[in-house]
């Protein structure tokens, strides 16, 4: 795994609120996630999300929290020089995972609305960060990832439950945030290996896969540690969540593994 950033790097991530970075995974690897991805989407069931329905089943095929049943995508998300790096962006002394999703567009899958991530968590940080492995060749022709630059500095977490919603009307968000609707957006083509970082508050979505070929990749959201919880389940456990508090501190392994970092 190439986790090299050079100073350039971590300041055009922290002045765009994105990165797209080349090379992280070599061909073995991106063979071996891959295939730990694919294994582990069959051995789990698809989580529904409040509000999905037939467009929102037709953007993707996507499957949550694999690093729970795979020790090969856990290592990979775990790993210690990847939360050195994530940690050197985010600027932050430590982060765990918030959840990951292997996201499939499937031949022909609708487009992924225009969205934000961070104000439907259930914790609210402008330091999360997430990361967006292909593994796959990405193209504007088969939906790759699209981003609004520098968007993460003005969307706000008191639109929980609008700016996070992937449905039909692909400009919802900027309905929303009007300010960001004359901001020229950026595409983020890569080859399988790469992938890019966004910050939890930047805007994003993706195209409509326009080929005959699924457009596979693996993502995972961070949260910096002491993270607190702000009363919104999201994907939490039932469970997990009865037993918190507004203002607990996020620190359970069993949910949100520790990423060494700093």
């Amino acid at each position: 795994m190439n986790t090299t950033l050079t100073p350039l790097q971590v300041n055009r991530y922290r002045n765009d609120g994105f990165l797209v970075f080349p090379k992280l995974l070599d061909a073995a690897e991106v063979k071996a996630l891959k295939a730990a991805v694919l294994i582990a989407m069959e051995d789990t069931k698809k989580r529904v999300v409040p509000g999905a329905g037939a467009y929102y089943d037709a953007v993707w095929t996507r499957r949550v929290n694999l690093w729970r049943v795979n020790d090969a995508i856990q290592r990979c998300l775990c790993n210690r020089e990847l939360g050195d790096m994530l940690c050197r962006l985010a600027k932050v002394g430590g982060l765990r995972i918030w959840h990951d999703q292997a996201l499939i567009k499937e031949p022909h899958a609708n487009p992924t609305a225009w969205h934000v991530d961070g104000a439907n968590w259930s914790f609210h940080s402008r330091d999360a960060i997430s990361i967006w492995i292909a593994l796959e060749n990405v193209t504007p022709g088969n939906g790759c990832m699209w981003f609004v630059p520098g968007s993460h500095r003005l969307t706000r977490f008191d639109t929980a439950g609008r700016d996070g919603v992937i449905g039909e009307n692909l400009g919802g968000l900027f309905e929303i945030y009007p300010e960001l609707a004359a901001v020229e957006t950026v595409p983020a083509p890569m080859q399988a290996g790469d992938c890019s970082f966004h910050n939890g508050m930047t805007a994003h979505g993706a195209g409509a896969n326009m080929t005959l070929r699924r457009r596979i990749a693996m993502t995972c959201a961070y949260m910096p540690i002491e993270s607190t919880f702000n009363g919104t389940q999201n994907v939490l456990p039932d469970d997990y969540v009865k037993t918190l508090r507004v203002g607990d501190v996020l620190n359970n392994d069993a949910f949100n593994p520790l990423v060494d970092g700093p």
